[in-house]
């Protein structure tokens, strides 16, 4: 029986990752007594105890909790921006070429921002295969629900009479996004791209969007379509799949999956101008759900087990 441990497991991200285990066979979760969660003796017996240690604290804590593990042989999962483009980490997000096999023999592996999981997912297809010149500077706007700031932003959200809250709330206005690094490194960027984060009114959800101009894509829309389709149309998990058809009505919500696991990926317009979508919920496959899709991988175990891989929403 493999154990598990998480560190910080009192969060937003930790506390979804709980919840996904917790019916689990052949899994034992460890648990510390409340008095014991912060001490760093007994956070370190934890995760020398187990197989898999999940770190889901911020930045500066993840990379002392990540030196503090005396086990070679336990797997670390983090989930905070600290080590994702670290050397000696290895990058999770299966879908990409070869990443499986890579996450399946590693120790240690960083699970993608929840932004930037969409991005790759739309970008870096289209650069490995050409479609996409790797100079490109690409403009990108992801609407994200208000749990993906944590409790002290679900408790403003939920507790705001404010007409502010009500609407769309874009931040990181100085274009110094936490997530630009592995968004440049993992898609074979020259150039970050230009990014809008905005939290909206909803608990959870996410809507990440790439914007083509004429000219930017070879082959246009349908060489985009196509390379979507090459890659993930024939998907065996289902993780991550391409949707060909907007929805009924042509509005793409970004709480369309919203408690899904999965992620769709469509691209829409003409050859002047395409817009790329990725939609997913951003504690599912943006953060716990592919923190658990990281674990089984490590494990050996059927990549989608415990997860929930639900179409979108009507």
């Amino acid at each position: 029986m493999a154990r598990v441990f998480i560190d910080g497991s009192a969060g937003t991200t930790g506390l979804r990752i709980r919840e996904r285990l917790a019916a689990r066979r052949g899994l034992e979760v460890v648990v510390l007594e409340e008095e014991l969660r912060k001490d760093p003796a007994a956070r370190k017996a934890a995760m020398d105890s187990s197989d898999v240690t999940f770190l889901c604290l911020p930045d500066a804590a993840a990379v002392e909790a990540a030196d503090m593990c005396g086990n070679p042989s336990t797997v670390i999962i983090d989930t905070s921006t600290a080590h994702r483009v670290a050397p000696g980490w290895e990058y999770g997000f299966p879908e990409l070429p070869g990443r499986r096999g890579r996450i399946a023999k590693s120790k240690r592996i960083a699970n993608p921002g929840c932004h930037a999981s969409g991005f790759v997912a739309l970008v870096e297809p289209l650069v490995s295969a050409g479609i996409v010149p790797s100079g490109a500077i690409l403009g990108a706007f992801s609407l994200t629900g208000y749990s993906g700031g944590g409790k002290k932003m679900i408790a403003d959200y939920e507790e705001a009479g404010d007409e502010l809250h009500k609407g769309g709330r874009q931040y990181a206005l100085g274009q110094s996004h936490k997530h630009l690094p592995e968004m440049k490194a993992v898609c074979g960027l020259e150039n970050a791209p230009v990014f809008c984060p905005v939290v909206v009114p909803h608990y959870s959800g996410m809507e990440t969007t790439v914007l083509l101009p004429a000219g930017l894509a070879a082959g246009g829309l349908e060489a985009v379509r196509e390379c979507y389709r090459s890659r993930y149309g024939g998907s065996a998990n289902g993780v991550v799949r391409y949707v060909a058809e907007a929805p009924a009505g042509g509005f793409v919500s970004s709480a369309a999956m919203a408690g899904s696991d999965a992620m769709t990926v469509s691209a829409f317009g003409n050859d002047e101008r395409i817009v790329l979508v990725a939609v997913f919920d951003n504690l599912g496959k943006g953060a716990s759900g592919a923190a658990i899709q990281n674990m089984n991988i490590a494990l050996g175990l059927p990549e989608t087990e415990g997860l929930e891989l639900g179409g979108a929403k009507e």
